[in-house]
């Protein structure tokens, strides 16, 4: 090749140091319009276990191989996967403990830092946390201030001993621009605790506390490991002479300098296949009009995602697991199938292809290489004759015509499938195909509008690594009530664009590339905006000089070693034995129920089915009331059936925002809620129940009953049989036996603030004043409802709920056992009376969400279009959708869904005739993948979903009072009648079934 001019440094090294392969590239920008795309040099090589010599190695090859000298370079940029490895492989040489300071003031407490880790991670890495004050509420005023005092004690701890990583946690730090809580307490930590690292929470994720604070522990952990790695990477680009910037790769498919990414490792973790998809995105050069899939076919997996017209990989929308820890900082949303170029093909009737893999043994196993397994890369060599790869002799006798045309039907539907179930419109789509086993690939696929293979797909990851932005995200929340939302949009754009430029990109390519808006439920005049830019990297501000990461005073070079790892390399601990879900039996004695750690796993699943959309996730309430169990609280369950007549029955739970329900977690507000409100009534309560089974809720009753609460039985059942969004919205509002049922009541937010209505004139108004004092409030609290007889509750009661939400959970956790979650809404609609009491509504895929605010609630419509959402990918058969259902339907939504209707085209205009069900009827939206609830909050384009009816109690639907309550003109929907979709089948209690 001819040599590069050496005058200006403009090339750009792009190098991908996989867990196989290193894979490099060069690239000259200059010459991108060119047929070569501007790649002059190439390399792959195994990867090293010390990585500089991978990447020496890399970059001495390609220089040789172009003629080009080191001054011509402009930037090199790494992607690793030597920071999640550290966790995946609970390497306890390479991860630090950590201490964990909280700002929570009187919140969270009932759920510690790593409370929901692996036993054996919380182990290695928690190493100290405390909970201090400070916090914030939604809103940006001050749960309370920080002291002074209080941290520096923490930090003299600390230092004693011995830690030096430290995370900082507020509650709602992302949205803290003016206390800057977080800022100041870090300080106070490093005043006190000289030489240690800090991380701020507010740096590493956003909303979503547990998930947050687990994801800034990770960060900490391996901070020292990332440092040792990030200089390992630098040493060679001296070393050869080279004076330019080294930068690393981010998850969403970006860049960090050194500096950043030794102080932010985590934003690495998913950024291989991030890589991928921008690599991708430069070799279609002009080609991406539209929305694409990336299919990036390895050796035993093929990952595959969205790349979108911006040039940047779809984003998941919620949570992600690692090592199980479930976290929510940004990566790309991947599906990954068991299909690469070492998959193994097993000749049985049917044939198979995966998903298990010789791996990286591929040119040792595989036959044409002299192995003794059929892979997929053999019969693709057979088939492509223009294939050069070893010796296709040696497998072209093995495997018949007949054969081959099954096992390429085979590749070609796994691929069609996985493809299908990322798209997020019926369209074709665009899809291009790289990596090592892109080979395997058919020429043209159900479902692409064309079937791109580029040149150098091979290397595209280090193509993406080398060709990589530089992007800055804003997650804030805003008023609207004096500017309008557009407005707030185009300011915090015009922000973010400027931290876009702060942090490395050029002012002329700087631009937003994705922003939304979702206001927030019961916050009058609240929206939360999150806006993203990205633009191409400024070389030209680039100082040399601070390309170098500087050793630490106390550092080891001999920590991080490959034979000194090995030594310390954790297995996965032990999985906790999986429960013999056909044979256990929960503990039953004498008509009471003692609730085990089990039982709130399942009930915590079925409460958010129930919650039919709403009621937030029962997630974090789950955590506490399992981790009580273990440590010996006890929950007592009864019959209905058992109350006394004159018992006194006393109820309450949550309301508010579920944004701020997985931030500001829970602290004493709702015992303190019955404590004020017990002042005012003549009567003590003698039991518990659940003021919805839905959601969050359905586990309130069980916390306040427990013996670390109140210490009553629980009553098995509650006052909606589901989730409603008022409590007016109740059985014993139905019945009007008696007006108003709801008062007195109290309500507390947990930190100081009691609200008590010792009177009022109707339900409806105890649910205005409450709502009105929410907003003041903090927008979460809870609330103690006005105790009834036991003989009023036995007649008003929805009956056995917790049972159901029991019984709901255990089915989805025995179809995931089992692998049958394609099933698993049969599976519950058996547990919940059978076919005549519920029925599939519909199976598909989410194709536009809208979201709208009135008077607190959170509106909109969810569309669903038909789709097949089939988890099974090994059959062989082809795919389609399912024959019966098809088109389109939309869910209307007041914070709980209100109906499902079919869709016509060109028609908006809601008939009789469309509806498929609707309230009171239970209408619930699962995740075909896993089979649990997705809630409203989380509807979100391109999710495998079933939607779910059940009937409705009979306590709803006996009466005209029922209906106009919690059906149709209790949302507004006057135009529409309810028409039961089933009869309803009475929950089968535990309790009797169970009793010993």
């Amino acid at each position: 090749m001819a040599a590069t001019d050496a005058t200006r440094p403009n090339l750009r090294i792009g190098v991908d140091v996989g867990g196989t392969n290193t894979d490099g590239v060069i690239i000259d920008p200059s010459q991108l319009q060119s047929d070569n795309r501007g790649i002059i040099a190439w390399h792959k090589a195994p990867t090293t276990a010390e990585p500089s010599h991978g990447i020496d190695e890399a970059i001495t090859a390609m220089f040789k191989s172009a003629n080009i000298q080191a001054s011509s370079v402009a930037s090199v940029t790494i992607g690793t996967t030597h920071f999640v490895n550290a966790v995946i492989e609970r390497d306890a040489s390479r991860l630090s403990k950590v201490a964990v300071i909280r700002l929570c003031g009187p919140f969270s407490k009932f759920v510690p830092p790593c409370v929901d880790w692996p036993a054996d991670m919380r182990d290695m890495i928690l190493g100290h946390y405390a909970l201090v004050k400070g916090g914030l509420e939604i809103d940006g005023s001050l749960i309370s201030d920080i002291s002074e005092a209080e941290i520096e004690e923490q930090g003299r701890i600390i230092k004693e001993k011995g830690l030096k990583a430290v995370v900082v946690m507020g509650v709602f730090s992302p949205i803290d621009t003016v206390e800057k809580q977080e800022e100041r307490a870090a300080e106070i930590i490093r005043r006190t605790v000289p030489g240690c690292d800090v991380v701020l929470s507010k740096e590493i994720a956003n909303l979503g506390f547990l998930e947050r604070e687990n994801a800034a522990i990770l960060n900490a952990s391996i901070l020292k490991f990332a440092k040792y790695t990030i200089r390992a990477f630098q040493k060679p680009v001296k070393e050869l002479g080279m004076t330019c910037p080294v930068f690393i790769t981010q998850n969403d498919g970006t860049v960090l300098s050194g500096q950043e990414a030794s102080r932010l490792p985590i934003r690495t973790f998913s950024s291989g296949p991030a890589n991928s998809m921008r690599g991708a995105a430069f070799l279609a050069q002009g080609q991406l009009k539209e929305a694409a899939m990336v299919v990036d076919i390895g050796g035993t997996t093929t990952d595959v995602g969205l790349l979108q017209t911006n040039g940047f990989p779809r984003q998941q929308a919620a949570y992600s697991e690692l090592a199980g820890i479930r976290m929510n900082f940004a990566c790309p949303d991947i599906k990954s199938i068991g299909l690469g170029g070492g998959s193994i093909v097993r000749q049985d009737n049917p044939i198979s292809v995966g998903p298990d893999s010789v791996g990286y043994n591929l040119t040792k196993d595989s036959i044409v290489f002299g192995g003794k397994t059929l892979t997929a890369t053999d019969c693709t060599v057979v088939t492509n004759k223009s294939l050069e790869l070893g010796d296709r002799s040696l497998v072209a006798d093995l495997v018949s015509l007949a054969e081959l045309e099954a096992i390429q039907s085979v590749i070609k539907d796994k691929l069609e499938r996985v493809i299908d179930k990322m798209k997020t419109s019926p369209e074709d789509i665009p899809v291009f195909l790289v990596g090592g086993g892109a080979i395997i690939a058919p020429d043209s696929l159900n479902g692409a509008s064309q079937v791109i293979k580029p040149r150098w797909a091979g290397v595209a990851n280090a193509i993406g690594a080398a060709m990589a932005r530089v992007s800055s995200v804003t997650d804030v929340v805003k008023s609207t009530a004096s500017k309008p939302a557009k407005e707030w949009l185009k300011e915090i754009g015009e922000d973010v664009v400027k931290k876009t430029i702060a942090a490395g990109a050029s002012p002329e390519s700087a631009k937003v590339v994705e922003m939304e808006s979702l206001p927030l439920q019961y916050i009058d005049h609240k929206t939360r905006f999150i806006v993203r830019a990205a633009g191409d990297f400024d070389f030209s501000k680039v100082v040399a000089a601070s390309a170098e990461l500087q050793a630490d005073e106390d550092s080891d070079e001999n920590d991080f070693l490959e034979r000194e790892r090995s030594a310390q390399r954790q297995e996965a601990s032990e999985p906790t034995t999986e429960v013999d879900i056909a044979n256990y039996k929960p503990d039953v004695r004498d008509r009471v129920w003692y609730v085990s750690d089990t039982d709130v796993g399942w009930m915590s699943i079925g409460c958010y089915i129930l919650g039919t959309g709403g009621g937030g996730s029962p997630y974090s309430y789950m955590i506490r009331l399992r981790e009580d169990i273990r440590k010996g609280a006890i929950v007592k369950v009864i019959n209905p059936k058992d109350l006394k007549d004159d018992d006194s029955v006393g109820s309450g739970g949550g309301i508010g925002s579920p944004t701020v329900g997985i931030e500001k977690l829970a602290g004493n507000e709702l015992l303190e809620a019955q404590q004020e409100l017990a002042k005012v009534c003549s009567k003590r309560i003698t039991h518990v129940v659940a003021l919805e089974i839905g959601g969050c809720n359905g586990l309130q009753s069980m916390i306040l009953g427990s013996t670390t609460g109140m210490n009553l039985p629980v009553v098995d059942g509650d006052w909606m049989g589901r989730a409603y969004p008022t409590q007016w919205q109740t059985t014993p509002v139905v019945f009007n036996e008696r007006s108003p049922i709801w008062s007195p009541t109290a309500m507390s937010d947990g930190n100081g603030n009691v609200v008590v209505m010792p009177k009022s004139t109707s339900d409806f108004m105890v649910e205005k004043v409450l709502r009105a004092a929410l907003s003041q409030m903090g927008s979460h609290t809870a609330t103690a409802d006005a105790p009834v007889t036991g003989a009023e509750a036995k007649r008003w009661v929805v009956e056995n709920t917790i049972s159901q939400a029991w019984r709901i959970g255990r089915s989805v956790v025995r179809a995931r056992q089992e692998n049958r979650i394609d099933n698993v809404a049969e599976i519950i609609i058996d547990e919940c009376g059978g076919p005549s009491a519920g029925r599939v509504l519909f199976k598909g895929k989410i194709v536009g969400v809208e979201r709208m605010l009135r008077g607190g609630y959170a509106y909109g419509e969810c569309i669903i279009e038909g789709a097949d959402v089939r988890v099974d990918e090994t059959n062989g058969k082809p795919g389609g959708g399912d024959a019966s259902f098809q088109g389109r339907i939309k869910i209307p939504f007041k914070n709980e869904n209100i109906a499902v209707l079919k869709m016509h085209e060109g028609v908006t205009e809601e008939k009789q005739e469309d509806v498929l069900a609707i309230v009171p009827d239970l209408i619930t939206v699962i995740d075909a993948q896993n089979g649990e609830a997705i809630g409203t909050p989380e509807y979100r384009y391109g999710l495998l979903v079933i939607v779910l009816g059940l009937a409705a109690n009979d306590k709803w639907t006996k009466n005209e009072r029922g209906i106009e309550l919690g059906g149709p003109p209790g949302f507004g929907y006057d135009h529409l009648k309810y028409q039961p979709l089933g009869t309803f089948t009475e929950p089968k209690s535990v309790i009797d079934e169970f009793n010993v």
